[in-house]
């Protein structure tokens, strides 16, 4: 199933939307960011974690890797580590918890991977357009 939005940033509730109601038929999932930098990949969690009534301050997991919600929402960023430094951090352990896994630079190989084991995943990739942003949403 693929679906496509276009719109401005002040508009990611509809993305939000529809992935949350994606997300409820699913419950365990591992949800894939994949975008240039400054696409609007912590954005999108940003909003999605605040549409769940969490006030956690939400930011970029670039450099702690792992950020945990409440609510069983958990953040990843694999920017700085790449996938091999990822796994032998024993972070691929992680998917295994209940909840839903947002991975910030989540890559083809990291898909394959996790859907051979077992995993839920979808792939949203954001595309910067002018004063818009296009979200490609594959699951």
């Amino acid at each position: 199933m693929q679906k496509e939005f276009e719109l401005k940033l002040e508009n990611i509730d509809k993305v939000v939307n529809f992935l949350k109601d994606l997300l409820i038929e699913k419950k365990d999932c591992v949800v894939l960011l994949c975008g240039d930098l400054a696409s609007g990949k912590t954005t999108l969690v940003k909003n999605f974690v605040k549409s769940y009534g969490v006030e956690d301050l939400v930011t970029s997991p670039t450099f702690s890797i792992q950020t945990i919600y409440s609510n069983d929402l958990y953040h990843y960023d694999v920017y700085n580590k790449g996938l091999q430094e990822f796994i032998s951090l024993g972070l691929l352990e992680e998917f295994e918890k209940s909840g839903l896994h947002f991975v910030e630079w989540g890559d083809e190989r990291l898909e394959e991977l996790l859907i051979s084991y077992g995993f839920n995943v979808i792939t949203v990739k954001i595309e910067k357009k002018d004063n818009k942003r296009q979200y490609k949403i594959y699951a």
